[in-house]
């Protein structure tokens, strides 16, 4: 059996290899996308508390060049300095996107039960609890 970090890198290479193939016709990258998400979860969101809500995803840099990617494709308009918001066009697009992502939601677990994965985010949650409060 492999161990679990071996698991680990190989599911979310195939995660995001998998996600940025999907999102590619709509201009995205997965970490664009989760800066899309964010934005639309937050309205008015400062830039810092993007880089701080999806720092476990990717660097800094990686995330601050999805933020400009999704400026200048015209998902996102800053509404004041340092503040970010999706269009009315953004919005509408990342309805879209929602629906080809919950079929790659479905691809991705098909075989797994609720119990399965919530046992399996579980277990995750309390390793990483384990070693970042050690």
């Amino acid at each position: 059996m492999k161990p679990i970090g071996y698991w680990l890198n190989r599911t979310d290479r195939a995660l995001t290899q998998y996600m940025d193939g999907l999102l590619a016709e709509f201009g995205l990258t997965r970490i664009a996308w989760q800066v899309l998400n964010t934005i639309r979860d937050t309205p008015g969101i400062r830039d810092a508390e993007v880089l701080s809500v999806l720092a476990a995803n990717a660097d800094a840099c990686t995330l601050a060049t999805a933020i400009d990617a999704v400026l200048a494709d015209g998902w996102a308009t800053r509404p004041a300095p340092d503040r970010l918001t999706l269009t009315p066009q953004g919005r509408r697009r990342l309805n879209s996107v929602a629906e080809r992502v919950g079929t790659f939601r479905e691809l991705s677990t098909a075989g797994i039960t609720i119990e399965d994965y919530r046992t399996a985010v579980n277990v995750l949650e309390r390793m990483t609890a384990n070693l970042e409060n050690h």
